[in-house]
């Protein structure tokens, strides 16, 4: 089954790649851009959560700043550490990208009822709860 989900990893990233690519992201931009869609977040953060180093997440940041995607501001828990936070440029971005995206992506599984594609998810899940130490 782990082979299956890297394999199914895969398939996605190079479909997302081609998404992102054809409208001006990277599809790393677009990982971060999904989290700071939920909040403020520092690197540190960032990086844990999509599972990359920080100095990857440090480099992608700085890009979506220079974008005008996200903005960088002062951290009062931590001097050293940095907020990011999406702008609304950046939210808009990424809320066309699920646009865009979301379609050709429902279509691909339409195959699977929703009751399946939940079931894959929950198994999904609790392999990786389990994989976590959770």
């Amino acid at each position: 089954m782990i082979a299956d989900v890297y394999e199914l990893a895969a398939v996605s990233r190079r479909i997302s790649e081609a998404d992102a690519a054809a409208r001006d992201v990277t599809v790393a931009q677009w990982h971060v851009l999904s989290v700071l869609s939920g909040g403020s977040a520092t690197v540190p953060d960032i990086a844990s959560r999509l599972g990359l180093t920080r100095q990857a997440v440090q480099r992608v940041a700085g890009e979506l700043v220079t974008a005008g995607l996200a903005e960088r501001r002062d951290n009062p828990q931590h001097a050293r550490s940095s907020l990011y936070r999406a702008t609304g440029a950046g939210l808009g971005r990424l809320e066309q990208l699920i646009a865009d995206t979301d379609a050709s992506r429902a279509g691909a599984v339409s195959a699977l009822s929703l009751e399946e594609l939940n079931a894959a998810r929950n198994t999904l899940r609790g392999v990786l709860a389990g994989l976590a130490g959770e």
